[in-house]
């Protein structure tokens, strides 16, 4: 699978290795890009543009998330409302008020460790090749 399919293609599978590998450069991306924000920026700049890259972030890994869960044998969407339900209450708390902080914050936790147990721990629940090789492969009934 090329890289630019692994963060913006929602279809397919990938196992644990892929996952991983993609997971930690999305993340070695997303953390230079905040500290080149930081450290080049105005804080107002540096605040607005973390923001966006936060954001923007979310549909690379949803597809990770997405074909990982599907590797798993669930729904894609399951990986992609994980992903949300990880990083939107962060997001959420200045909107919220400080009140609901803790809720919030129990919320993303809870989310995080199903996502690390589930797509990041266990093995695929299917065969190692990704289901567009497999349609590729499969004889048509006949």
């Amino acid at each position: 699978m090329s890289v630019v399919r692994l963060f913006t293609d929602l279809d397919g599978r990938i196992g644990l290795r892929p996952f991983w590998l993609g997971s930690i450069a999305l993340a070695f991306g997303l953390l230079t890009i905040q500290w080149a924000a930081v450290n080049l920026l105005d804080k107002r700049s540096a605040a607005m543009t973390v923001a966006f890259i936060n954001v923007f972030a979310l549909f690379p890994w949803s597809a990770l998330a997405a074909k990982r869960a599907a590797d798993r044998g669930g729904s894609p969407l399951f990986g992609i409302f994980l992903v949300c339900a990880i990083v939107l209450p962060r997001e959420l708390q200045p909107l919220l008020g400080y009140a609901w902080a803790p809720s919030l914050v129990a919320i993303s936790t809870m989310a995080w460790l199903i996502a690390l147990v589930d797509l990041g721990l266990m093995p695929g629940a299917g065969g190692d090749a990704p289901l567009a090789e497999q349609s590729r492969t499969a004889k048509p009934a006949r």
